[in-house]
């Protein structure tokens, strides 16, 4: 099953960073915080990925293009005609493909893009700008229970975010989130069967607001509850606070 990330967007409430990069290669602990999201799949045995990349997307590809190097001792023997040897690689067994989506595509309209990457089977998707310990496999089993086309992970945190009302795990509703309301939160780690990317319309569609709600109005979203950790990285502040825990070994986003 292949793993779609939404690695596209301009970033801007994290500017000090991202007027140099996009948002999912700010670094985390020496590494791209889409690093650390990829090591969590990669750990419940996902490792093949889709990412759709926009702002600055030459530079996702041109530091995957660089990974074996970046994590291998390397010898540069100029006596042999420019021989390169590579020593001990230390890089994940992954496939990536890296699409260009457009500078200025929508979240949907990314998805939509990378249709024929994905083929003719359920697949996930995630932000490239949150990490969570979401139980990968539970998360699948539970998807493949209901038989619906879609499951949401969710999580009830305290700010005022977007937030789902469920009954009996059927997602009803989407609202924006009110002072001291106790409901969750969507935070990614979605499934997916392919129908879905008949729901999307094109590069203008917002992948949270018209395929979602097509999905509420046929009952056939799901919400998969999270009840361990999730922090998304929008802002410097919380960045800091993911750099923080990584540099502590505090990070609970680390179970490889």
């Amino acid at each position: 099953m292949k793993v779609v990330i939404l690695a596209g967007g301009l970033g801007t409430r994290i500017s000090e960073e991202s007027q140099f990069k996009p948002k999912p290669m700010v670094e985390i602990g020496s590494m791209p915080i889409l690093w650390h999201i990829m090591k969590e799949y990669t750990f419940h045995g996902f490792k093949e990925f889709v990412i759709c990349a926009g702002y600055k997307q030459h530079l996702i590809k041109e530091w995957f293009s660089d990974y074996f190097l970046h994590t291998s001792d390397v010898t540069f023997d100029f006596t042999k005609e420019n021989e390169m040897i590579i020593h001990q690689k230390h890089t994940e067994p992954w496939k990536v493909t890296v699409v260009d989506t457009g500078l200025n595509t929508q979240t949907g309209g990314r998805v939509k893009r990378i249709r024929d990457y994905v083929g003719d089977e359920t697949f996930m998707l995630t932000y490239g700008d949150a990490v969570s310990n979401v139980d990968i496999k539970a998360l699948i089993a539970y998807h493949k229970s209901h038989g619906k086309m879609g499951t949401a992970s969710v999580y009830n945190f305290g700010q005022n975010k977007g937030v789902l009302e469920i009954e009996k795990g059927q997602v009803m509703a989407f609202r924006e989130k009110a002072d001291l309301d106790g409901d969750v939160i969507n935070i990614g780690y979605m499934v997916f069967e392919p129908e879905f990317f008949d729901l999307i319309d094109g590069d203008t569609t917002i992948l949270e607001k018209d395929p979602m709600a097509r999905l509420l109005d046929n009952q056939n979203l799901m919400a998969y509850t999270h009840k361990g950790f999730w922090q998304c990285m929008d802002t410097l502040r919380e960045k800091e606070k993911l750099e923080k825990l990584w540099d502590e070994g505090n990070a609970p986003w680390k179970i490889w």
